[in-house]
């Protein structure tokens, strides 16, 4: 069963269990989507703000961005262990490629991930600032919810690739788990 198919409780569990998926990179995504959420939330309630209809329907597209993501992660984690555990057939160099070819691919869904809870983060600076002032403090959980997702998404980008520190794709989530974390503070600012 896929993880957004089942129940809140099953997916806790899920992660609770001594198996290796779903892990921090799905949680991760499922607390990017929560934090989405949490924005079309107050930009529906936010009816006197011409925008609000629109900044909705954008936070739902992050939601619905995000959330296949936890499975997305599992998979591709799954995948890197299974190759890394492989019988050996495959010999030196040659299995050096597969394996480093796996983990690559397992650091695809967390800066996907990355790339979603920064722009969650974005949105809720503009929610922030002109969302009903009675939800101020959940725009400001949003964005600090968005940028923990960041930056542990970016946490496991960097593990995935740990031979290619200097990989594009490190430095990018490091950037985008920095951008989010300047947004989550220009959140909590917005009204002060």
């Amino acid at each position: 069963m896929a993880l957004l198919d089942r129940s809140l409780r099953e997916f806790l569990d899920d992660v609770a269990a001594a198996g290796r998926t779903p892990g921090g990179g799905s949680a991760a995504a499922l607390v990017t989507a929560l934090a989405a959420a949490l924005l079309a939330k107050i930009a529906r309630t936010s009816t006197a703000w011409p925008e609000s209809r629109g900044i909705a329907a954008q936070a739902e597209s992050l939601r619905d961005r995000a959330a296949p993501l936890a499975q997305a992660d599992a998979e591709e984690y799954e995948a890197a262990l299974r190759a890394r555990e492989d019988d050996g057939t495959q010999a030196g160099e040659r299995r050096d490629f597969a394996l480093g070819r796996a983990y690559a691919r397992a650091a695809e869904p967390p800066l996907q991930i990355a790339r979603a809870a920064a722009d969650v983060a974005e949105l809720a600076v503009v929610v922030a600032r002109n969302g009903d002032p009675a939800f101020h403090a959940d725009a400001v959980i949003a964005a600090l919810l968005a940028a923990a997702a960041a930056s542990s998404a970016a946490e496991l980008v960097g593990v995935n690739l740990t031979a290619s520190a200097r990989d594009e794709r490190v430095r990018e989530a490091g950037r985008l788990a920095e951008n989010a974390a300047r947004a989550a503070e220009e959140a909590r600012a917005a009204r002060e």
